[in-house]
């Protein structure tokens, strides 16, 4: 395998199911960032038009996952895990677009612990939360 991390992740998302059906789109990848989108759309929602928590998650989960394998390091093997997680809801998403912006801010051998912030388009925060990504 020739491929680098950040390969990997700008092809992995676009191909992921579950990402898909959520609608999360990648938006950029930078040396030890990602950009990350989700698309209101009602199947969101929990209430009303309120972004269901868990779909806040998987945006924060996967935008982290992005940022840990946004370097250049030819990987062994393409396999890692999310170790853990935690998110602070910050305030209710009603009907608009999230993004999230993860930054990877310790990168070691096997772990690499990033911070993420979601937004919505006025910038307002949504969510702020800290991942541990594992690599394969």
């Amino acid at each position: 395998m020739s491929q680098t991390r950040a390969d990997v992740i700008r092809a992995f998302i676009p191909a992921s199911p579950f990402a898909r059906e959520l609608g999360i789109e990648l938006v950029d990848v930078r040396p030890g960032e990602a950009e990350l989108r989700l698309p209101y759309a009602p199947r969101l929602a929990t209430l009303g038009d309120v972004v269901h928590g868990g779909a806040i998650a998987a945006l924060l989960d996967t935008a982290s996952m992005a940022a840990a394998w946004s370097d250049d390091i030819v990987p062994e093997q393409l396999a890692g895990a999310t170790v853990s997680m935690s998110i602070d809801y910050v305030a209710a998403a009603r009907g608009a677009d999230l993004t999230a912006t993860a930054h990877a801010v310790r990168r070691g051998r096997s772990l690499c612990f990033c911070e993420v912030e979601v937004t919505e388009p006025g910038g307002g925060v949504i969510a702020k939360g800290l991942a541990v990504h594992r690599f394969g």
